[in-house]
């Protein structure tokens, strides 16, 4: 069986358990996902399987895409690889839906996160900023010292400063399924995945636990 899937982010809503307990839970569109090709170890050195996402018309596909996704029968945006437990059981053409999926199990989702463009060190690394009297005006927000000016007398790699916030790759590990919705394609977990709604994401089996 192939270890993940790709959807996308539909948005978070609420469910209750039978002892009416509430639940937070993320609505995720998965799959149909088609099988559009094999990697074996003779061919490529790996084993995996690539699948892809969202179908859209010819023109929004180059003729190199379009030609790799000929035997596939299907035009599809998205393309990713992941790996199975035996990519023989799996051939060109496969649709895979979301009901590899159970309630009760757990699965890691990875996304892009919400993009904050510029930002200073109060929100990108939630700094307290400086003092807000003894005359200070305009340094309530500002970073303070980021090094010594003598020894060493330059400012040291990785120091947590003002810049681009977001659009990163981000991973959730371990979160619940809650409910799968197979004449849908839906799947509910339980807590917050990264990105805007609609965003793409790949839902796998998790690595950690189970």
């Amino acid at each position: 069986m192939i270890e993940g899937l790709l959807g996308r982010k539909i948005g978070m809503t609420q469910v209750f358990d039978p002892t009416g307990q509430v639940i937070p839970v993320t609505i995720i569109e998965v799959g149909p996902c088609v099988v559009t090709q094999i990697r074996t170890k003779e061919r490529d050195g790996y084993e995996a399987v690539q699948i892809g996402y969202q179908e859209v018309r010819a023109k929004s596909l180059t003729r190199p895409e379009q030609g790799h996704l000929r035997g596939a029968g299907k035009l599809l945006r998205h393309l990713r690889e992941f790996r199975a437990d035996n990519v023989a059981d799996h051939k060109v053409g496969d649709v895979l839906t979301v009901e590899m999926f159970e309630p009760g199990q757990r699965v890691d989702v990875i996304g892009t996160s919400k993009g904050r463009g510029f930002q200073g060190v109060v929100k990108r690394h939630g700094f307290g900023g400086g003092p807000r009297t003894h005359g200070q005006s305009d340094r309530l927000r500002a970073p303070g010292s980021i090094g010594a000016g003598t020894d060493p007398g330059h400012l040291w790699k990785n120091t947590r400063m003002a810049g681009r916030m977001g659009n990163q790759r981000v991973t959730v590990q371990n979160l619940t399924v809650v409910d799968v919705v197979p004449e849908r394609n839906l799947l509910l977990v339980r807590g917050s995945i990264p990105g805007a709604n609609n965003g793409l994401v790949m839902v796998r089996r998790a690595i950690k636990g189970s």
